[in-house]
Order: C-alpha cells, then sequence, then structure tokens
C-alpha cells in the first residue's frame, strides 16, 4: 500500500469482496421476540425447474485513490469464477479510463478468488497472486 501511495497517478489498492444471499437457505441469526411468541423462520423448498434464480450475489471493490469510490454489481446465483473475473475485467477496464496502470488488489482466499479459472486468468494479465496473513 505504501508503494501505491507513492505512485498516486497510476497505482490504485483496491478491497474487493463478494457477498450472497440464497432465499431458500435459513440464515444464521440471533433475534428477540415478544414474550411467549417464538421466531420462527421456515425453510423453503423450490422445484428443479424454478426460473427465479435461488440466490444473488453482490461484488465489490472499493478504490480509495478514486475518491473513496465503491463499485457494485449485482447477479444471479452465488459467487463463482466466472463471475469473478467478469468483475476483474471490468474493474481493470474503468481503472484504465482512470489514468491507473497497477492495481493492488486485496481480497481473501475464497474458494473462486484461488481457482485455477482466476489464476489463469491473472497470469494472463501478468498479475502476480500474493498471499500473506497476519497473525494476531
Amino acid at each position: 500500500m505504501e508503494v501505491a501511495e507513492a505512485n498516486p497517478d497510476t497505482w490504485a489498492v483496491g478491497f474487493l469482496d463478494e457477498c450472497w444471499w440464497s432465499r431458500v437457505a435459513l440464515p444464521t441469526l440471533s433475534s428477540w421476540a415478544e414474550e411467549g411468541k417464538p421466531l420462527r423462520l421456515i425453510q423453503k423448498s423450490v422445484a428443479k425447474d424454478d426460473p427465479e434464480p435461488k440466490a444473488i450475489s453482490c461484488y465489490g471493490l472499493y478504490v480509495p485513490q478514486l475518491d473513496g469510490q465503491r463499485w457494485l454489481r449485482f447477479v444471479d446465483g452465488r459467487p463463482v469464477s466466472s463471475i469473478t473475473t467478469h468483475f476483474l475485467q471490468w474493474s481493470l477496464q474503468k481503472l484504465q479510463a482512470a489514468g491507473k496502470k497497477v492495481l493492488v488488489l486485496i481480497w481473501d482466499n475464497a474458494s473462486w478468488h484461488i481457482s485455477k479459472e482466476v489464476r489463469r486468468w491473472l497470469g494472463s494479465h501478468k498479475i502476480e497472486k500474493s498471499s500473506r496473513a497476519h497473525k494476531g
């Protein structure tokens, strides 16, 4: 991040994450209920040929060097490698339009981040993946 701060005209740091929600899976939550009235969540199921998506994902990239912009994209389904690479490509195009030539990307080790498909995509764009874990 220090190197990116030293080159603000051409470098950017991005913090990438995805989240997803399913309309059929029970959420993990705690809640208060009125005295004597239990809170009940009911697991629903859908037919295999149901045309509606069973989940929705949100991809987000925060780029402090671009006035703290946050880029979001919503897609049907859970996060998968092919959607991740499309989001990265879209993000690189936006960064290039802003004059940035280098992106320092900070993200976790989600399965769709470390997949062969994403690693191939990173390699084809001359992008090095470095993973460091900080133990505190």
